[in-house]
């Protein structure tokens, strides 16, 4: 859906300003493997498929070496089910803004098999340590083991042949895809083959325990390290080429096992070393995330240290959130070694409008004007996307200028190119959304959707909003009062669904408030007025807007994960691993809720039977006398969160109910509510 408004504008053909950061030379070597005349074939093939002969081309350069994409957690929050035909949209959209650096993690547990397998493990062995599919990326970052497994061989076969293609075509555009390495976790066999190396037994992982956590980890520094490493990146480069860039994460959210810093030193040493041992010319590409997650161990001297184990150039650093918590300005640059910076903006591909508008216009010039900057791009890095199209254009496009956007005047064309209209209204709308919930300037806010709405209810739950509600009101009004000439243009159906269900989601609040303090003053009549309004009317209508747009369906989602079985039993795997990641998160609510989306089907059979328990439950303890018990009511509504995993029910892939119809029927009901509400 991101993509969709830029088809109706002229393609731009990029250009890289290579000179301006020709100080790491160490970084010159890093080309495309496609010429000029490749990539022009493919960009011409890209103007076929999107816009026929309706398109030119125009060309403008960038004084940023590289444009990153991806986040190592969107492959399982986001692409974990995706066919050929959705990936080369999606390249096809790295390519319409510029992107030059992506993430190509696709079917690289194909390849750790076969290393697996030559050093002696055991199939079990191996099956015991992967996860499944939509968990894969905690796997691979040593968090977790076996949960949601095993994978399947047709998996490996699917995936291995679906990473040819993305590469190749990747490649096609002039791009340099970005391939794993080997970061020491290793399967618990390798202690039985190797009963002398020196492996770790780590501690848990957020929320589990050592039945899926407490991964293995090989020290760096133990011979037997750069053997699998080696054997490992052989394969890789083998199978599927390289362009000399290696991604790998060792102390992603994990405690390293000493602070000294000439243990950190020969830990990043010996990675890199493993990587130059097959190819020469091997370039570390490291997410930053460890050193604002973790600040009470990553001191100056840390951090320093696990980046001078690198040579300088030698290693580029995603500053993975500078949007909210930039790194580079605590760390001197990192210290010499190239950075990019990066905006997160999404945890978990949460559903919710949501961005920090004024810092990520600001941000990447600021990072440019440190002095000594070693500043050699830009990315975007989301755990999750197919959310907020509009943050992710503007920090595309901020790629390509010299200064600051004027926001105002740049939402206001973003409206016209969107919609393909000039209505006053439209433009209007998007310059409240701007300056208002797209806007968020508390310091170091994290994008997790915080509605009481898509989390476990409870009598604590947070109501607090960084925005004018009347402005998000407003915005709706006036996109509904534009509506009707513009319902055929899929783009202004999305934003239309979009805003409505980011106004029920607000209003959701509302009732909780009063359904909780009703409980609170053991007020029974007004528990059931509210009570009733939310569960009966808000939700049953917030379900049928998210049903009537193929983009917020369920249906869309299982259905990709199990187009992608050869028999039931991969069918039933597939569907449990798409669930749970989406509500339990692991085989207790170890991570509950994470990954909320609001979407039809998960509406009606996950949140809103949850808020039905949790009504009838209040309702009972004050006709009963009795106290509400969260402990109690927890142990009831897992039965509830884990029946949804399990149930097997088929829900509609196709959108269900006319929009326009019911966004009238929403606006007209609780417009003049929310406006009520206001006062």
């Amino acid at each position: 859906m991101r993509f969709k408004c830029i088809y109706s504008i002229a393609l731009l053909v990029v250009v890289s300003n290579l000179s301006a950061h020709c100080e790491f030379q160490t970084l010159a070597h890093l080309k495309p493997q496609a010429n000029d005349k490749t990539q022009g074939r493919a960009v011409v093939e890209l103007l076929r498929r999107l816009l026929g002969n309706r398109s030119r081309v125009l060309r403008i350069s960038t004084q940023h070496r590289f444009r990153y994409y991806q986040n190592v957690c969107t492959q399982s929050y986001s692409t974990v089910w995706w066919d050929w035909p959705r990936w080369q949209r999606e390249i096809d959209w790295m390519a319409l803004n510029g992107i030059n650096l992506p993430l190509a993690f696709t079917g690289q547990e194909a390849l750790w098999q076969e290393v697996y397998l030559s050093l002696g493990l055991n199939q079990t062995e191996i099956d015991h340590f992967f996860t499944g599919p939509a968990f894969l990326a905690w796997n691979r970052m040593g968090n977790l083991f076996q949960w949601g497994g095993p994978l399947p061989q047709s998996w490996h076969v699917k995936q291995l042949y679906l990473q040819f293609k993305i590469l190749d075509r990747m490649r096609s555009f002039g791009m340099l895809p970005v391939l794993p390495a080997f970061s020491g976790i290793v399967p618990q066999g390798i202690a039985r083959l190797f009963p002398k190396a020196n492996v770790t037994k780590l501690a848990p992982w957020s929320h589990f325990n050592c039945s899926y956590s407490c991964a293995y980890t090989l020290d760096p520094r133990d011979p037997l390290f750069r053997s699998i490493g080696s054997l490992f990146l052989s394969q890789l480069v083998k199978q599927f080429g390289t362009d000399h860039i290696y991604n790998t994460d060792t102390f992603n959210e994990m405690t390293p096992t000493s602070s000294d810093p000439t243990y950190l030193s020969a830990v990043s040493r010996a990675v890199f070393d493993t990587m130059t041992s097959v190819d020469h010319r091997a370039i570390w590409l490291m997410q930053g995330w460890l050193f604002v997650f973790d600040t009470a161990f990553w001191k100056p001297a840390q951090i320093q240290a696990l980046l001078h184990g690198v040579p300088i150039g030698r290693m580029i650093v995603l500053d993975l959130f500078a949007e909210s918590t930039p790194a580079f300005s605590l760390t001197k640059s990192f210290y010499g070694q190239p950075f990019i910076w990066c905006m997160l903006h999404n945890f978990g591909g949460n559903s919710g409008l949501f961005g920090t508008v004024e810092s990520i216009n600001s941000g990447p010039f600021d990072a440019l004007a440190f002095p000594n900057s070693t500043l050699v791009g830009l990315g975007l890095a989301p755990e999750g996307i197919e959310q907020n199209p509009v943050v992710y254009e503007l920090m595309s496009e901020l790629a390509w200028r010299k200064e600051p956007v004027n926001l105002a005047k740049w939402v206001s064309l973003y409206a016209v190119r969107r919609y393909g209209s000039t209505h006053e209204n439209l433009t209007a709308a998007w310059r409240l959304l701007f300056g208002s919930i797209y806007n968020c300037t508390v310091p170091h806010y994290k994008n997790h959707n915080h509605s009481p709405l898509v989390h476990r209810p409870s009598l604590h739950k947070t109501t607090e909003v960084w925005y004018q509600r009347a402005d998000l009101y407003e915005a709706w009004r006036l996109l509904y009062q534009a509506a009707w000439p513009l319902m055929a243009q899929e783009t202004f159906r999305y934003d239309l669904v979009d805003v409505t269900r980011e106004v029920l989601q607000l209003l959701t609040t509302d009732y909780y408030r009063e359904i909780r303090d009703a409980f609170q003053a053991q007020k029974l009549p007004e528990l059931l007025t509210a009570g009733g309004v939310l569960v009966y009317d808000l939700l049953p209508e917030l379900e049928r807007l998210l049903s009537s747009d193929g983009h917020f369906l369920l249906g869309t989602w299982l259905e990709r994960a199990h187009s992608l079985a050869l028999d039931e039993a991969e069918a039933r795997l597939y569907d449990m691993n798409a669930r749970n990641q989406i509500t339990l998160w692991g085989p207790e609510g170890n991570i509950l809720d994470y990954a909320s989306k609001e979407w039809g089907g998960l509406m009606e059979d996950y949140y809103s039977q949850r808020w039905s328990l949790f009504v009838n439950t209040l309702v009972e303890c004050l006709e009963r006398g009795r106290p509400f018990r969260q402990d109690a009511f927890n142990q009831a509504v897992f039965q509830v969160e884990k029946g949804f995993v399990f149930n097997k029910r088929k829900y509609p892939s196709k959108p269900q109910g006319d929009t326009y119809d019911i966004v009238s029927r929403i606006f007209l009901k609780y417009y003049p509510q929310a406006l009520e509400r206001l006062k």
